[in-house]
Formats: structure tokens, sequence, C-alpha cells
């Protein structure tokens, strides 16, 4: 099936252009050098910061998954919490490991996790949900070894905020290859073989709601304006190309708030326990849109 294909390109990807353990480990030295004054720092903050409110409790225990480099898994440890760092392929991983970068690793295929039920506090899963060829298949399967929730950071579908592209998609839904003009990133695919899922609000409060989950929460954010070279970078004040990524940022943001475009990145946490008040309150002030779903009234 064609799956497993998507499996064995994505298990070779890394192995491809870093062949060595110390092709390897000269990434994490370069990311060390680099420090973090840098443009890929900033950004990778603007995904992270989106964690904040969950690990202000200490003491819990995480897993990521599609964590490819540990990165994610770093993060969460360094605010005092625990990681299990999880990918298809763990070659670069276990370097990461040897790095002191990461406590612990293991190979996890997403759609099919070997942990057990409720063993973990909180699932994250950032920028790997739209690799998967199953994801639906992924998610169900870190529901069920989440405790808490399920963090997932994907490109946000635009057609659920976007009035005037739905128009055209009713419009022109007979003329497939128009429609497919109009809007050029209606069928993404990546070089590595896989089809770019884009998620929504919508779909994840239907899966919740069916699953008689208690909450979700969502926070829009514009980070995509990494390029080739952005660790090298300067985000210092008078760096004209940080000052100009700054200024179409803000923008962005403006725009974002005023409902005229969809935000890039959709962040969503689906709660399998509802949060206590604090929490809540941290999440909102950090920017959450909270939805509570109603219980099913002909269910016990």
């Amino acid at each position: 099936m064609r799956h497993h294909e998507s499996y064995t390109r994505h298990n070779n990807w890394y192995n491809q252009h870093f062949p060595s353990e110390n092709a390897k480990a000269e990434h994490y030295e370069k990311v060390r050098t680099a420090g973090k004054n840098n443009i890929a720092q900033w950004l990778q903050q603007l995904f992270f910061s989106c964690l904040d409110p969950l690990l202000n409790r200490k003491n819990q225990n995480w897993l990521t998954v599609g964590d490819a480099y540990g990165f994610d898994a770093q993060y969460i440890l360094n605010s005092g919490n625990d990681a299990l760092a999880t990918d298809l392929n763990t070659d670069f991983l276990n370097v990461a490991l040897k790095e002191g970068i990461i406590k612990a690793c293991a190979a996890e295929n997403a759609e099919k996790l070997s942990c057990a039920d409720n063993s973990f506090d909180f699932v994250l899963c950032k920028e790997s949900y739209h690799h998967f060829p199953r994801p639906y298949a992924a998610m169900y399967e870190m529901i069920r070894v989440a405790r808490t929730g399920v963090v997932v950071i994907e490109p946000q579908d635009p057609i659920a905020r976007m009035p005037m592209l739905l128009m055209l998609n009713n419009l022109f839904s007979r003329n497939g290859e128009f429609l497919n003009k109009l809007w050029k990133n209606r069928f993404s695919f990546e070089p590595v073989g896989n089809f770019v899922y884009k998620v929504s609000e919508r779909e994840f409060e239907k899966l919740a709601a069916g699953l008689g989950l208690p909450m979700v929460g969502f926070k829009k954010i514009n980070p995509n304006y990494w390029f080739k070279g952005a660790e090298s970078v300067s985000t210092d004040k008078h760096n004209n190309r940080f000052f100009m990524i700054k200024m179409k940022k803000l923008f962005f943001d403006a725009m974002v708030k005023l409902r005229a475009m969809p935000a890039q990145v959709l962040t969503t946490i689906i709660f399998k326990q509802l949060p206590d008040n604090d929490t809540i309150a941290q999440l909102k002030k950090s920017g959450y849109h909270l939805v509570h779903i109603p219980k099913n009234p002909y269910l016990n």
C-alpha cells in the first residue's frame, strides 16, 4: 500500500541528507554555535511558546511524535518536565541522546504507537501531522496514549477561514482543473512523497465531540518566515532583514485579528480531561480560544 512507501521514504530522508553519525553531530554543533539570537531560533520560539501554559506545572510526562531532531523534547525538558522523543527513524535521536539534548528516545510509527493507554500526560505533534499518510489514525493513537491532552501544531487549511475561497470552491466544484488554478495549493505534495494535510478548527471540534471529550483550545500563529541560512541572521534590532520579517509578521497578525486572512499555523489542544481554572486562565492569557464541547444528551 502507498502509505508503507511513505513510511520508507520518510525513514530514509534524514540519512540521505545527513548520512553519517558525524554529519548528524555536526548539525547539532551548528545549532549550538548559532546560539539563540538568530531568526531560525526566533521563529522556533513562536511555535514553542504555544506550549508554555501547559508546561508551568512541573514533573509532567510528555511524548513527542515526529520529533526527528529531538528539539521538541528538549524544550519540554528545559521547562522541568519529562519527555520521550519519538520518530519513525531514531538515527538522529540516538545522536541527540549522546549529545545530551534529550534523555530518552524510541522508534515509533505515529499511526500505531506501542505505548499503553493513558501513559503520558500530554502528547505533542509539532509540524509532523501533515506528513502522515493516515493522519486520523495517528490522531486516535495520540489521544489513546494521552491522559490529559494532545497538542497539534500544523499548517491551517485556509478554506475554512476564507469565505471567498469557499464560494469559488462551490461555484467551480465541477470544473476541477480551473479550481486548481485558482487555488494553487489545493492539493500540495512534498518531495518526500506525502500529501500536505492541513488542519482546521472545525475538524477538531467534531473529533472531540464524537469522542465525548470536554474541550479544545486553539491558538493562531504566523511563524512561516524561515529561509535557508536563517540561523546565521541576527535578531539584532538594527538588522534590516529581521526588521522586514517583523513588519511582515505584524501586518499578517493584524489581518488575522481582523479576520481578513487565515493564520498560517493553527495550534490545537484536544483535552481528554477538563483543565483546572488556573490552566484555563493561562491559556486565555496567552491567546488561546477555548471551546467547551457539550455532553451528548443521549449517553450517560
